[in-house]
């Protein structure tokens, strides 16, 4: 994998600080950054792509993978994190979760979509050149081969592994000692009885309502004395967490197994003939989530949008269940017999995470806590110290997150911006936060101040929907003005405008990122931000404000790329730009980095990039229309997917400019949702040191020989691996965080920036 810089040039101490990251000199660096890695072959392949032949040209269906099946390769891919023996075992156990989490979403969106469009009778074929009903035929032939594997690592290796290494046994009842039974009975009639509301089916009782990704046992029933046959239904309780631990420690059973054991005492008087656990996948709510899969639906007709079809979209059932029972349960859901999934195991896998969050150290990933900057460190006395604002009059600051805090710098520049008596404004797009958010707070504290308090709350942002309505009526009350979101856009960039009176005038200091106003996904999620105080910048703020509050929709822009309006034709053009250059100097050059791929035009785009000879790297984490390596389209791009501790979130456009590259970054990935239909903003970094810190994380990525998947033209992944270091993994997370560590012991940048 190649990239602008020599993987052999040493890494050097650069000329110009940036305020928030050092280099390490060369003999302290981490790891020789040379490309001795081999290439391993360990995943199926949900994709499969058609054949290129001699009559293909650009725009063909033939040059594109399919979306859902590339969705379901990135999950493989995290399906391999469960299975690597380099992860640590209980983080392990967190990916089974996250794999299984996965594809709860890729059933209520992509399936959901998918059979929306069966439903609506959709003949328009996918980019990719398939019928709704190939691709799901093609999906669910992949989620069967993916629930075999994801099944067979949970019950056949980690939990043995679980039990030899923690002493930690994932036990059945019937494993179970004669006291361990009777402690379990006694729980359940103590803890359990009480919340059960066991729900019987028959001519005076329609089947019941059933909540989407709930876990329910199905009951089977003989009167004793009539000798009829009855059916009900019981809602698995886990607000108290689906696994219940032993007294003595020893063991976890799931809860569901316990109540069936016990399933005699909720209904006295008839024999129980069986008990068998199911759980169900409801199709996303059109009306409530633009994300559904605003693609697929694009394709129905209005009057079609709302045509009825089955709103379950996936029925889980264990091995064993008998006929009848699957039978019925198809029948009452309106579902199909392909829409039956057999587990081979538990059920629901989402709730290992409560195994996974047992306090036991060396089983985990060594604890990170993220520096501060040092430019934001808090040195001397308190009255001696600078505020954020006379830092950023001395330069702009790059944080790095989940390596550098997301405390100390960006939630460190609104409070301040809330306590300070100078500041008279503060803006902020919303689109995600956590429950009880420290972002939030001081917004209330500010506006409570008496400053201008103004924020954008998306109410469509995905699973925080109720949680954003919620904050939006809070900020109400204390006199915020509050904002809804514009009608059929999604407000997705990540932005603050503060307006401080100082002594010659009003100035304005921004933030913009990557990634949301979350503490929490901010030690997970890695992300890039810029704090500022570029007078342009801050004008465009203010003028892209203006646009989301009010009625001004004619902004213009001087430094910010703005979403839906100006952003696709400036990534056009960039690329474009890149071909003039390698037709005039030979050296045109595109690096990006992005969570997906999959807008026609600027693939189209990158395809005649790479056919004028322009060296094309992509970093995508997600699924991926574009096939890199087709001879005479695509043989100068290359592809790869980074997976790994933290989740790859940053968004990073860099273009060669003829020697003199460019950088953006900012929230949006190369999609057409991105690009189409949602307010983004992607900013241009200037400043000399920050170019060479962006160009670091780019090469650093690129370079990665341990956590880094390789895409070839057929769709398949292979995972780079360090033949001299096969029990640990030293990837691009590791090297920022020893990067990190370094830059806390060496001397303060200068502030010329």
């Amino acid at each position: 994998m190649s990239s602008s810089r020599s993987s052999k040039d040493p890494v050097v101490p650069s000329a110009q600080g940036d305020g928030s990251e050092l280099d390490a000199n060369p003999a302290a660096a981490p790891v020789s950054l040379t490309p001795d890695y081999q290439l391993l072959d360990v995943l199926p392949r949900a994709t499969q792509p058609h054949s290129i032949t001699p009559t293909t040209e650009l725009g063909s269906h033939r040059l594109l993978f399919n979306r859902e099946l590339s969705w379901l390769d990135f999950n493989w891919r995290v399906l391999h994190q469960a299975r690597d023996e380099r992860v640590p075992l209980l983080e392990r156990v967190r990916f089974v979760s996250i794999v299984a989490s996965n594809l709860d979403e890729f059933f209520r969106k992509r399936m959901g979509g998918l059979k929306r469009q069966l439903a609506a009778g959709v003949q328009r074929r996918s980019p990719d050149g398939r019928t709704p009903g190939e691709q799901l035929r093609m999906a669910r032939e992949a989620v069967l081969e993916m629930n075999r594997a994801l099944s067979e690592v949970w019950e056949s290796d980690l939990k043995p592994k679980l039990a030899d290494v923690a002493g930690v046994r994932i036990l059945n009842h019937e494993d179970c000692t004669a006291a361990q039974q009777t402690w379990l009975r006694e729980h359940f009639l103590t803890n359990i009885f009480p919340v059960l509301t066991p729900l019987a089916v028959d001519p005076g009782h329609p089947f019941p309502f059933i909540s989407n990704l709930s876990l329910s046992l199905a009951v089977t029933l003989k009167h004793p004395g009539r000798k009829t046959e009855h059916f009900a239904r019981i809602k698995v309780p886990t607000a108290q967490g689906r696994w219940i631990g032993l007294p003595d420690g020893s063991g976890w059973i799931p809860v569901e197994q316990v109540i069936a054991e016990n399933a005699s005492e909720l209904f006295r008087g008839m024999k129980v003939v069986g008990v068998h656990a199911f759980r169900i996948t409801r199709n996303a709510d059109l009306k409530r989530d633009e994300e559904i899969a605003d693609d697929l639906i694009e394709m129905i007709s209005d009057e079609l949008q709302e045509r009825r079809f089955a709103p379950i979209v996936r029925l889980e059932v264990q091995p064993g269940t008998p006929k009848d029972v699957r039978d019925l349960l198809a029948r009452e859901l309106s579902l199909r017999s392909d829409d039956v999934y057999e587990m081979d195991g538990d059920l629901d896998l989402v709730s290992v995470t409560q195994i996974a969050d047992m306090d036991i150290p060396h089983l985990k990933h060594e604890p990170w806590d993220p520096v501060t900057p040092r430019r934001l460190l808090h040195e001397g006395e308190v009255k001696d110290r600078l505020n954020m604002f006379e830092i950023l009059r001395r330069g702009d600051v790059m944080v790095h997150h989940p390596y550098e805090s997301f405390a100390t710098t960006v939630l460190r520049f609104i409070e301040e911006a809330a306590a300070d008596p100078d500041v008279l404004a503060i803006k902020q797009t919303l689109y995600r936060t956590s429950d009880e958010s420290p972002v939030v707070k001081a917004l209330l504290k500010a506006a409570d101040a008496g400053k201008q308090v103004a924020v954008l709350v998306e109410v469509k942002a995905r699973f925080d929907e109720q949680n954003n309505i919620e904050w939006g009526q809070k900020l109400e009350q204390h006199g915020v003005h509050v904002t809804y979101g514009l009608v059929g856009l999604k407000t997705h960039c990540k932005t603050t405008l503060v307006v401080r009176r100082e002594a010659n005038g009003l100035r304005t200091y921004c933030h913009i990122g990557t990634g949301n106003y979350h503490p929490s996904t901010a030690k997970l999620y890695t992300d890039l931000g810029i704090l500022t105080r570029s007078r342009q910048t801050g004008e465009d703020l203010v003028n892209l404000f203006h646009y989301l509050t009010g009625y001004a929709p004619e902004q213009h822009y001087k430094k910010l790329i703005v979403a839906p309006r100006d952003m696709r034709g400036h990534f056009v053009e960039c690329i474009r730009e890149e071909v003039a250059n390698q037709k005039a100097h030979g050296n045109g050059r595109i690096l990006a980095k992005m969570n997906a791929l999959d807008d026609l035009i600027i693939i189209d785009e990158l395809y005649k990039a790479s056919q004028a000879g322009v060296q094309i790297d992509l970093i995508v984490r997600g699924h991926c229309r574009l096939r890199p390596g087709i001879p005479g389209f695509s043989d100068n791009i290359r592809v790869i997917s980074i997976i790994g501790r933290f989740l790859e979130h940053s968004r990073i456009y860099s273009f060669g400019n003829n020697g003199n590259p460019r950088y953006f970054i900012g929230s949006a990935d190369w999609q057409r949702r991105n690009l189409d239909d949602r307010v983004e903003v992607i900013l241009e970094i200037r400043k000399k040191a920050l170019r060479a810190r962006l160009q670091r994380i780019l090469d650093f990525s690129l370079e990665d020989k341990a956590s880094a998947w390789e895409l070839d033209s057929e769709g398949i992944y292979r995972l780079r691996t360090q033949p001299d270091q096969e029990n640990r993994i030293y990837g691009t997370h590791q090297l920022f965080i020893d990067r990190a560590r370094q830059r806390k012991v060496v001397s303060d940048p200068p502030w010329d920036m």
